[in-house]
């Protein structure tokens, strides 16, 4: 069945995503890519993305042989990419095809938004659209990716970097934490809620968190974050501090930061920061137009604090976001390197 057929009628005009799938691909960030993209939302009412997958050969042995990947579009679907996820797989030191390199780079030249999930940043790499440009790659390929491309700028410990029309994620996990992030920089933060609804997965962890967090055998007692996560999350409009958290949780500041880097791995007031602008982000695009008003509910103080900190996380003014997100907007994706 033609793929690209059946895609075109249910998500005409919408925001191509392309994803070239090359031989060894890997599967898992493949399925990611398909989960956040490509799947229907009838709870939305609407779909969110025209999603295809293309490859340079009519049949595609996946990483290891697990399975063979047939039907799907020639390498000439990536000419019509917005955004273009490139092939990612185990072999890092094995050269990428021609064809697909060649691709890239016209569509990094049309100013498509590139996306690589994992070794993805080799490819991309390899491509030379990283040349003094901000990425991350998996943990354990840093040192080789940094002796083979020291031109870029590569960031090892952060889940995934988002460098405008370029976007790397980590490990395979933070492939969906990069999705989401498209989705809401895409979409807002309502949208990006109830796709991660979907998913079940948490809704936003911030890109520059750690790639490897702790997770000790908790000890008697329970040592889990949740309980007061949920709280603090319900009293958002309070002027919480650390100590209110630590409190809650019975226990000592030190030992909270402790417990956040080690389960979340990020700090108490980093934490509660991203929570306070995820409710400011929710409020203005359910038709909270007075900024102050969101500033208060959401714990952020002032309208100035407000813009402040989206200007800073978000890259849009309140203002902006509400054009962007507010009700009776169509969203529509970001244009690359916006």
């Amino acid at each position: 069945m033609a793929q690209e057929s059946s895609h075109v009628a249910r998500a005409a005009g919408a925001h191509r995503v392309v994803v070239v799938v090359d031989e060894n691909s890997n599967p898992f960030e493949l399925g990611c890519a398909t989960e956040v993209f490509g799947l229907r939302r009838p709870e939305l009412g609407r779909d969110l993305y025209d999603f295809r997958l293309c490859s340079p050969e009519p049949r595609t042995p996946m990483r290891d042989g697990f399975f063979t990947l047939t039907g799907v579009a020639g390498l000439e679907a990536a000419e019509s990419a917005d955004t273009l996820i490139v092939p990612n797989r185990p072999d890092v030191e094995v050269p990428r095809r021609a064809a697909v390199l060649d691709a890239i780079r016209r569509a990094h030249a049309r100013g498509a938004r590139l996306v690589g999930f994992c070794s993805g940043a080799f490819t991309l790499a390899e491509a030379g659209v990283l040349d003094g440009r901000r990425a991350t790659a998996h943990w354990q390929w840093a040192d080789s990716f940094r002796a083979r491309f020291p031109s870029v700028r590569l960031e090892t410990d952060v889940l995934f970097v988002d460098d405008g029309d370029i976007l790397t994620a980590a490990g395979s996990a933070a492939a969906l934490d990069l999705g989401l992030h498209l989705v809401r920089r895409d979409h807002g933060a309502e949208v990006a809620n109830s796709v991660s609804r979907r998913l079940v997965f948490a809704a936003h962890r911030d890109g520059g968190q750690r790639q490897f967090v702790e997770r000790p055998v908790p000890e008697v007692p329970d040592e889990s974050l949740a309980p007061v996560l949920a709280w603090a999350q319900e009293h958002l409009d309070a002027p919480l501090t650390v100590s209110d958290l630590a409190a809650r949780a019975s226990v000592s500041a030190a030992t909270l930061h402790r417990r956040f880097q080690a389960q979340l791995g990020t700090t108490p007031l980093a934490w509660l920061t991203g929570e306070r602008l995820a409710l400011a982000c929710r409020l203005i695009e359910r038709g909270e137009s007075r900024f102050e008003t969101v500033a208060r509910h959401t714990g952020l103080g002032t309208a100035a604090n407000l813009r402040a900190l989206m200007r800073r996380r978000i890259g849009l003014t309140p203002l902006q976001y509400r054009h962007r997100f507010g009700p009776g907007q169509a969203a529509t994706p970001r244009p690359a390197g916006s």
